[in-house]
């Protein structure tokens, strides 16, 4: 058993040396895997991939065949052939080949630069940096740097006589626009996106190349809110109770009214400048990983749930009279889905899986400690956002495989 932890944790640490450009080192924890497990398909492939980014082809065709020896199908065969046929130059049927082992297994973040990589070359360069962006939200920040040949990018035919960023041009900016719009002429007109199209092209490809403007957008919106406030107080450090209710606080006797969109406004409020430095600061450090995690729509749609859970939470448990407000219930609900990601990949994760929920009880305790110091804490709200967090992240959870099957 101490020996397939530590297997692991070599595989581990050249995955993420990898992740990070990293070729040396990656290669330094595939060899002392590969002395401990000398027939692990898993060493002998990540052996290829670190010698790939050395530039050690000749090792890389002999790793590749020995993966092939030990595996004859399935997404570690498959990314081996695909690595065979990139040191041939088969760059479309590299990259069939790497789409096959990503259906296999889409938490492969090696899969998805090499597929983003491959896009590039074909002159695929939207969908390349999709696939790029999902890499390294599933290495956690990764950027693949140095891990493939620089080469020059392939074109479909008929786009041959197209100037490559690689050859610099001898026309006149005139010509070159002239012959853009012939090239253009050449694709069929249904082939041809519209203008809502690419516009909705632009919109996704910026947002994949931020992947954290989720967070800040509501980082935003709740400091907004907080300068209306402030200015309707006219006091920074401390809103009064009046501009809160009209800025839509949450008041169980208003809500009993019929005013319940004050449990989805009272998520954007907040009572003072250290509540709300407070929970931004909280929402800065958490909010970024939840949301490279899950993506964008489903770390929204888990903040904006779980903040209107803790809303209930606390209408059926606080008196009426009482003025709740504070984005605490939704934070909680995304530090809740945040440990769901953890506990139910803590295998893939490996040892690395246990330290990070280590840490995530530790901050929970020290959240649940902090919380029933004070007597002005909306525990019922932070208790009901943690529990829909949890169920929600278990509910929405992205598909993450171990590598490691093998072990």
């Amino acid at each position: 058993m101490e020996a397939q932890t530590d297997l692991q944790t070599y595989l581990e640490q050249g995955k993420q040396a990898l992740a990070q450009g990293q070729g040396r080192e990656a290669a330094i924890a595939y060899a002392h895997a590969a002395q401990m497990e000398p027939i692990n398909p898993l060493v002998h492939l990540g052996l290829a991939e670190a010698n790939l980014a050395l530039g050690s082809y000749g090792v890389v065709t002999m790793a590749c065949r020995k993966v092939q020896e030990l595996e004859s199908s399935g997404p570690v065969y498959d990314l081996a052939q695909a690595l065979l046929d990139l040191l041939d130059r088969r760059y479309p049927q590299a990259l069939q080949r790497t789409e096959t082992a990503i259906k296999d297994d889409p938490g492969n973040a090696y899969a998805h630069a090499l597929r983003g990589y491959l896009l590039r070359v074909t002159g695929q360069d939207y969908d390349a940096g999709l696939a790029r962006s999902r890499a390294s939200r599933l290495s956690f920040g990764g950027t693949f740097e140095n891990c493939f040949p620089q080469v020059e990018p392939v074109y479909a035919s008929g786009y041959s006589a197209r100037p490559t960023a690689f050859t610099p041009s001898t026309q006149s900016p005139k010509a070159e626009q002239e012959l853009a719009a012939q090239q253009r002429e050449q694709i069929p007109a249904w082939e041809r996106p519209n203008g809502m199209q690419r516009r909705a092209i632009r919109t996704r490809f910026w947002l994949s190349q931020n992947p954290r403007i989720a967070t800040y957008i509501l980082i935003s919106l709740n400091v907004a809110a907080y300068l209306v406030l402030a200015f309707l107080s006219k006091d920074l450090f401390a809103i009064g109770t009046g501009p809160l209710v009209t800025m839509g606080a949450q008041v169980g006797a208003l809500i009993e009214n019929g005013e319940y969109w004050r449990i989805f406004t009272a998520m954007f409020l907040h009572v003072g400048i250290l509540h709300i430095a407070m929970n931004m600061l909280s929402l800065f450090f958490i909010g970024p990983t939840v949301e490279l995690l899950y993506g964008k729509w489903r770390y929204l749609l888990i903040y904006l749930v779980t903040g209107i859970v803790a809303g209930v939470a606390s209408e059926f448990t606080i008196p009426n009279m009482v003025v709740v407000v504070g984005a605490s219930g939704a934070i909680s609900g995304i530090f809740g889905a945040l440990g769901a990601f953890f506990l139910v990949n803590r295998r893939a994760l490996g040892p690395a899986g246990n330290a990070m929920i280590g840490q995530w009880v530790f901050w929970l305790m020290l959240n649940i400690v902090f919380t029933f110091s004070s007597s002005n804490i909306d525990w019922q709200g932070h208790l009901g956002g943690l529990v829909a967090g949890l169920i929600l992240g278990i509910v929405l959870l992205p598909p993450l495989r171990s590598r490691t099957r093998h072990i």
